[in-house]
């Protein structure tokens, strides 16, 4: 895994947390947690397709 994935993660989970914060501190706690519901699924769209090079190589080394 390159480092470059886990600073992208970590940068976005930064940003979203700030901006949840700045929205919870503002009483619009609805849209802090749809931004945040919205930052997991986001973040777990970027891993799919990390996962699925996973599945191939491990395809390849054993044969499968």
């Amino acid at each position: 895994m390159d480092i470059t994935v886990l600073l992208k993660i970590a940068g976005a989970g930064f940003l979203i947390a700030a901006s949840c914060q700045i929205l919870q501190k503002s009483g619009r706690d609805e849209m802090a947690l749809l931004l945040s519901l919205t930052g997991i699924v986001s973040v777990l769209f970027f891993l799919m397709g990390r996962v699925g090079e996973l599945f191939g190589e491990i395809r390849a080394v054993f044969g499968l």
